[in-house]
Parts: C-alpha cells; sequence; structure tokens
C-alpha cells in the first residue's frame, strides 16, 4: 500500500488508477493462398475470398484497460510468460505520474504471481496493488468485453502477408481507440444475476 502524505494537516491518500488487465494468446496471423476476388455486379456483392489460408503463426496480446478513462496500455509478444507480463508492468509504471498507485484487476494466471514477477515488483514497493477474480470468473473482468469486441470486428476474418502486418494492425487499432476512448460501465445487478 502506498503511504499516505500529510497535506495541510490532513492526511491525503495518494491517487489510485484501476487497470482491467488480461492476456489474448493465440491469435492467428492467417495469410490468403489466392487474391480475394472483387465484388461482381449481379453476381456476388462482396469480395470472394478461397477458404484455404496458410497460417504465418501466432502472437499474444497483453493489455490493461483503465477503468477511469478507457485507454488500453497494449504489447504484443509471442508469448505471455512472466518476462511478457513484466514488460507490460514497465509500461504501465511509465505510464502514470510516479505517485499514483496502480491496481490491476486479473486473474490468477501464473505469470501473474511468479518468483519473477515478484522480483520485479519488489523493486517498485507500494506502486502496484493486485486484486485477482475467483476461478472460472473471467466474465467478471470488463477487459473481456473489449476483447470480445476485437474478436468479432477487427479480428474477424483478418488476412495479412505476414505476422509482423497482424502486429501493426493490433497496435492501430488500439491507436484509433485511445484517440476516443469510451469508458465501459458495468451493467449488472447483483439481485440480477441467478446462481444456481
Amino acid at each position: 500500500m502506498v503511504n499516505a502524505e500529510l497535506v495541510g494537516g490532513t492526511l491525503k491518500e495518494p491517487p489510485v488508477v484501476t487497470i482491467s488487465y488480461d492476456e489474448k494468446p493465440g491469435i492467428q496471423a492467417l495469410a490468403t493462398t489466392t487474391p480475394d476476388l472483387p465484388p461482381a455486379p449481379n453476381q456476388f456483392p462482396t469480395h470472394l475470398r478461397d477458404s484455404e489460408y496458410e497460417r504465418l503463426g501466432t502472437v499474444s496480446l497483453l493489455a490493461g484497460l483503465d477503468l477511469h478513462t478507457g485507454r488500453v496500455t497494449e504489447i504484443v509478444r509471442d508469448r505471455h510468460a512472466s518476462a511478457d507480463f513484466i514488460v507490460l508492468l514497465g509500461k504501465l509504471d511509465e505510464s502514470y505520474p510516479p505517485q499514483t498507485r496502480i491496481r490491476l484487476l486479473l486473474d490468477n494466471h501464473s505469470a501473474h504471481i511468479s518468483k519473477e514477477t515478484q522480483g520485479w515488483l519488489s523493486l517498485h514497493p507500494q506502486r502496484f496493488e493486485f486484486v485477482f477474480t475467483p476461478k472460472h470468473g473471467s466474465w467478471l473482468n470488463i477487459i473481456e468485453t473489449m476483447f470480445s469486441k476485437m474478436a468479432r470486428s477487427m479480428l474477424r476474418g483478418i488476412r495479412v502477408a505476414s505476422k509482423q502486418e497482424l502486429i501493426d494492425r493490433i497496435h492501430l487499432y488500439f491507436m484509433d481507440i485511445n484517440a476516443d476512448p469510451v469508458i465501459f460501465r458495468w451493467k449488472y445487478k447483483m439481485d440480477q444475476i441467478n446462481i444456481g
């Protein structure tokens, strides 16, 4: 916990930002094997694409959604191991003023609780606070909504010429989101949830 500061005779708590964090692993870079055919009047209204494709590899998206501003901090890596998670933590650390406490809502993935991660956190005392969602409760983390929207819009049917093109297009997607961020609102009411 970050220490409170005495200001004008009263204790002032440091600012806290809450980040909804998760990974989206296994995003496939798929290439076409033949060029798409453009729409043809009176035959087909949209382009035609061969069902065959070439696999160029996969990437993992690691992203944190600022619940106060709607801005996303993201990195794209080949994996989502402890070292990759630490890179994202470093990017978050650089993104906020030093006196701000960063609270992450995240799951119990091994990279989040590893010795490597704990070692890095010990070098940044009182900067980060982890709040873990319950097991099998990933739907409680609102970033899952953003990932779902991304899968239905930007990633749906995507074809690229290289793995790097996929990475670049993911970064462009988040640049666009951050240009006009939307603050997500949780709309469930506890009395409307059917448990049973």
